[in-house]
Parts: structure tokens; sequence; C-alpha cells
């Protein structure tokens, strides 16, 4: 089975992107033929900036490898390394309808969120079709707020299919109901966009203040409190272990649950569950030279791959005559 997955290099990394992609991508590299890209055309939608767009890619490897992705059992590159997946962009822009594309509710969401509009951002989720079509991916992990886009490749492929004949691997979304949005500081998806993000490899006093920024309400501590309403108790569940997390759900219910101390637990959890990788991530960065070739090895076999795709497509719509 292919599976594949990109992350955008726009920003630092956050828990949210660990836990929603990251973690079960990593984990396919035992079972599956494992597609794994740092999306830095569609990180354009909003950077427009050399220099944060250049180490931002970067720091994404460093990133990726330093929590365990291994470029010698999988394909590991940067989109733009691979400029057939515009071509196909283009192909399928061709078939794809206004009102298709005009229905997905990311792009008004950035917009909403003081993202410029743009021919870009409104056309994202057919690059990113693109993106998974060009590898004839299988399954595709997304968090819940992609699976509209997710959806748009699975119609591209098939109306491309009955127009040309078949071509593509209609994609199927791998979703985890535990996963699928990551609650942020403000209980809302956690997103570089929403400014709400506690990233990866922070540390010291700046996770700290982090953590401690997480909204709770005003319930007193010996009240009881829903802990299915509360985004504090959502986040340790994404660290605690079941008996720990059992002890502190029954506080939630019961009574008793202080939310400074619940913080200063999670606080602990994370810096002790990225420890290694911080280590790692350090040594990666200290080193681009080579980053940047296990980057080009990772998009000779991904170019590798997509020409057979593309030339079928090219064979399929006309243009070789």
């Amino acid at each position: 089975m292919k599976i594949l997955s990109g992350i955008q290099p726009s920003g630092q990394l956050h828990i949210g992107n660990y836990f929603g992609m990251m973690k079960s991508m990593i984990a396919q590299m035992e079972s599956s033929e494992l597609y794994v890209f740092i999306v830095d055309l569609h990180a354009m939608t909003s950077v427009h900036d050399r220099d944060r767009l250049t180490t931002g890619t970067l720091e994404a490897a460093a990133d990726f490898l330093a929590l365990g992705l291994d470029p010698e059992r999988c394909i590991f590159w940067v989109q733009s390394d691979v400029p057939e997946v515009c071509e196909l962009s283009w192909v399928l822009s061709t078939i794809a309808p206004m009102g298709l594309i005009e229905r997905c509710h990311s792009y008004k969401d950035k917009v909403a969120n003081g993202i410029e509009a743009s021919h870009g951002l409104f056309s994202y989720p057919v690059l990113m079709a693109a993106d998974i079509l060009l590898y004839q991916a299988d399954q595709v992990p997304v968090g819940q707020d992609q699976k509209q886009h997710l959806e748009v490749a699975r119609d591209l492929a098939q109306k491309f299919n009955n127009t040309f004949g078949e071509t593509f691997v209609v994609p199927e979304p791998a979703i985890s109901k535990e996963t699928a949005i990551v609650p942020g500081l403000d209980g809302r998806k956690m997103s570089k966009s929403y400014g709400n993000t506690i990233p990866i490899f922070l540390e010291g006093k700046a996770l700290k203040k982090r953590v401690m920024a997480i909204e709770t309400d005003a319930t007193p501590v010996e009240d009881p409190k829903d802990p299915d309403k509360c985004n504090l108790f959502a986040m340790l569940k994404l660290f605690a272990t079941p008996e720990r997390l059992q002890e502190v759900h029954e506080l939630y219910v019961g009574g008793g649950a202080a939310y400074g101390y619940i913080k200063l637990e999670l606080l602990d959890l994370i810096s002790d569950c990225f420890a290694e990788a911080r280590r790692k991530r350090a040594e990666y960065l200290a080193d681009p030279a080579m980053l940047r070739e296990i980057l080009k090895k990772g998009a000779d076999k991904a170019r590798a791959k997509a020409m057979v795709t593309l030339d079928l497509v090219r064979d399929r719509v006309g243009f070789k005559y």
C-alpha cells in the first residue's frame, strides 16, 4: 500500500502536526510504501520571504528525521524539487469544476483569519490533488479539516479516469478519531494560522509559557467539570498513560481537578516526550549539507515515480503526438 502525506514549512511544527500526521506516518515505514514530503509550493500561499521559506524547509526536514523518519525506508523530498507536480496540477485544473473548488471551506477560513486572498490559495486543493495522484497514493493520513481537500482529489481522479481512461488510483483518507483535530491553546484546531500552537521542539520557559496559556474555564477546583469539553484534558490525552488519564478523569467528574497543577504535569510530559528528538534535531541542523543531500536523494526517487505517472497522463490527454 502506498501512503502519502506532506507538511508545510511555514513555521515551527507543532504537536498538532505530530499527532495529526507525523506520528502515524513514521509508524507506517515498517508495513507500507511511504511517501513524505515538505510542501514548500503550498507554503507560498502565506510565506513570501525567501529566508523564512528556505530555513523552514531545512527545519521541517530536521524535525521529521529527528522524530524517527528513516529516509532509507521511505521517499522523503521537497515538493518543488519535483516539477512534474506543477504540470499535473495544470492538467487537473482544466477539469476541476469551479463549484467544487468554491465549496472548499479552507480558503474562506484562511482569508477570514488574515491570509491574503490569491489564486494560489484558492486553487490549493488542485495542487494538493496533484501531489497525491502523481504518486498513485492509496491512502492519505489527513486531519478532519483536510478531509474535504482529499475528497476533491478523489473527485478529480474519478473525473479524469472517466474522461481520458483509467489513469489514477482513487485515494482513501485515513483519519484517526482520537487525533483528527488536536486542540490549540484557545480550544480551536491547533494551527499556525491561529497562533495557538505548542511547537514540538519548544523547551524551558518558552514551553512553560505556552502550556500555562492553555485556556480553561473558571470552574472552582472543588466543583465537577466535564473533561470532554476541556481542551486541557484533550491535550493531556495525547501524552498521559491510560492509568493516569483515568485518575485525572475522576478528578474532573468528582471534583478536585486543579487546572494549574494539570498544566504543570502536561508541561513535564511534553518536555520528556520530545527530549531525545530535540537532541537529534540539533545535530541535523548543525549539518545543513547533510540535510540537503538526504532531500536530493529523496527527490531523485520521487521524480522517478512521478515521471511514470506523468508520462501516462501526457499520453492520455494527447500531449504525445
